[in-house]
């Protein structure tokens, strides 16, 4: 297999990434819509059938490529990924065009290169050339959103209310620890996001007058916020602990303590560093993620009367949002100061999601894709939250989330980009894997 990218490849996914599709920035809604229609097209091109379903914010693109032969009886896979991308901004940190794409040194560079548009091409092309081919042997459903860079939850929505559902869903939208090594995300961690607020009167008071005698609203916010930040044992409940496998997979992996010092990060405490995967794939993490009250600028000598907060956990596979923010909440009002009035509100909320590492998808794909690039992936979690996940978990739907993304891809940044050479790679992988999800049980 030749690892050269072929230039009418390069020219049909560069059409796409040549659309502005920022669904951040109202400007480019009718350029978000086009993306998704250049998703339907593509669809449309190998036979297959797609539209554009309207939401309350951006359209999914929604198809369907039946297999080749004997479609009544053949696995279903669902192909996901989304087609609009952050916005480009700050342009002058750009070495070409943002949304004119360039190959230089062996990159492919534009925004939406490697998320999304870069990676969900591999998706696409892959079963269009097995469709073409007349070899396509399972039926394809395609799902694709316009609005996962502003954490929509409309493609969550659409699987909830889908009562056809698949055997299988294949997602590229991640990528490799490193160059030519492969690798599954099979957990995601959920999140529940909360803002507090905390009164400890009816106003500020001078410090002279009354410190040490009067409840300060950032004192007693601070000690309720320990309760939880020290993370007790009802906060870790339900946790799935990894595999023998999953650890011999992040063992491969940098140590802990180089990931930290190139993030210009210092451990949370002795055990951090070894820990480092344990900790961010596969347990909870209660962070304080901003905090105000009083006057941190100007000296001004008061006991402040109130303080906020917005405080989050990110919850581990397996774990039950609404047990654990109960538990949260009850923490939190257990430790707040007598005499001190609390508000919770509960912003937002996601559960976690895990796939088996024994599930046959994941067998079947991990053999496509060592037969392709030569190595068996290894089996990850993410520390991030992606509703998807856990939304296809529920459906009973086993997900592989892989993709060609590495290290320096400048995914968010200027500059982003993805090695020329694994559009084709990509592609043979992706078609690789739809072959043996043939042999998937229904």
């Amino acid at each position: 297999m030749s690892d050269e990218l072929d230039p009418a490849w390069l020219e049909e996914l560069s059409d796409w990434l040549r659309i502005p599709s920022v669904s951040a920035d109202p400007a480019h809604a009718d350029d978000v819509r086009r993306a998704g229609e250049w998703v339907c097209e593509f669809v449309r091109g190998a036979g297959g059938e797609a539209s554009l379903v309207d939401t309350d914010t951006f359209p999914l693109a929604v198809g369907e490529l039946p297999a080749s032969s004997a479609p009544e009886s053949a696995p279903t896979v669902l192909l996901y990924g989304h087609f609009d991308v952050q916005p480009p901004a700050p342009l002058e940190l750009w070495e070409s065009e943002p949304f004119e794409p360039a190959v230089r040194d062996g990159y492919l560079y534009a925004r939406g290169a490697v998320d999304d548009k870069g990676n969900a091409y591999l998706l696409l092309k892959a079963a269009r050339l097995l469709a073409e081919e007349g070899a396509l042997p399972v039926n394809v459903r395609v799902a694709f959103d316009g609005e996962e860079e502003i954490g929509g939850h409309s493609v969550v929505d659409f699987l909830a209310a889908d009562e056809r559902g698949a055997d299988a869903c294949l997602i590229f939208d991640s990528g490799m620890p490193r160059e030519d090594t492969p690798a599954f995300d099979l957990g995601v961690r959920g999140l529940v996001y909360f803002h507090l607020r905390l009164r400890t009167g009816e106003r500020d008071l001078h410090s002279g007058m009354f410190g040490g005698a009067a409840l300060n609203a950032v004192h007693a916010l601070l000690r309720t916020l320990e309760a939880v930040v020290a993370q007790p044992e009802e906060l870790r409940a339900g946790a799935v602990p990894p595999t023998e496998e999953e650890l011999a997979s992040w063992a491969e992996l940098d140590p802990g303590a180089s990931v930290l010092a190139a993030a210009g990060a210092q451990p949370r405490d002795e055990r951090a560093a070894e820990e480092f995967y344990a900790r961010t794939f596969a347990a909870p993490a209660v962070d304080v993620n901003g905090i105000q009250g009083g006057e941190p600028v100007l000296q001004k000598t008061v006991l402040p009367v109130s303080a906020e907060a917005n405080v989050s956990i990110r919850l581990a596979p397996g774990q039950d949002v609404e047990g654990i923010a109960a538990a949260f909440e009850r923490l939190l009002r257990e430790a707040a100061p007598a005499g001190a009035e609390l508000e919770v509100e509960r912003l937002s909320s996601s559960p976690g999601g895990l796939v088996p590492p024994d599930a046959p998808a994941v067998r079947l794909a991990q053999q496509a894709f060592e037969r392709v690039l030569g190595r068996r992936p290894l089996l990850l979690r993410t520390g991030g939250t992606l509703p998807i996940v856990p939304a296809l978990a529920d459906k009973g739907v086993p997900t592989i989330l892989s993709g060609f993304a590495l290290p320096g891809a400048n995914m968010h940044s200027p500059n982003e980009r993805l090695l020329a050479r694994y559009v084709p790679l990509g592609v043979a992988a992706a078609r690789e894997t739809l072959l043996a999800f043939g042999d998937l049980p229904r």
